[in-house]
């Protein structure tokens, strides 16, 4: 089983803490416009949800694993409830790899596998290298063409 690339931990954590920051502000405006808040709590609170979001990006790092299965993409990923995810190749529909700005920053790639079925059943594979993310898409592309041709009628 492959895991991800460590950097992805400052990606994860630094999503965390962007978010946690903007519900300090939200917090600093209710305490300046409507409700008054002890700005040690909003303090306090900030620093244990960051801490907290950081704690699970590195639990998350150490429990993300994929694998190329002989006839499936198998995926583990998840902190409090555990995911185990097979995608049949013959169900891959296409394969993209997204690099946003904060991921290029970070010198990371995503590869995003589009499955056919039910809506929302798409698969992002994060912090990869970008050279690895482009070996991954071919390689589970040229999967899925092997696997629609012996499943054939």
């Amino acid at each position: 089983m492959e895991s991800l690339h460590p950097r992805v931990r400052l990606l994860w954590a630094g999503r965390t803490a962007l978010s946690v920051s903007l519900l300090a502000g939200i917090a600093f405006l209710v305490n300046r416009f409507a409700v008054s808040l002890p700005l040690t709590a909003v303090v306090v609170c900030w620093g244990l949800l960051v801490s907290l979001g950081a704690v699970h990006a590195v639990l998350a790092h150490r429990i993300w694993r994929f694998e190329l299965q002989d006839d499936a993409l198998f995926l583990v990923r998840g902190v409090l409830t555990r995911t185990d995810t097979s995608v049949p190749y013959v169900r891959v529909q296409h394969v993209d790899t997204t690099r946003g700005p904060i991921e290029r920053s970070a010198g990371l790639a995503s590869v995003v596998v589009y499955t056919a079925g039910s809506r929302g059943a798409d698969i992002t594979i994060p912090g990869l290298r970008p050279e690895r993310a482009t070996e991954l898409r071919e390689r589970l592309r040229d999967l899925a063409i092997e696997s629609e041709a012996t499943d054939a009628v």
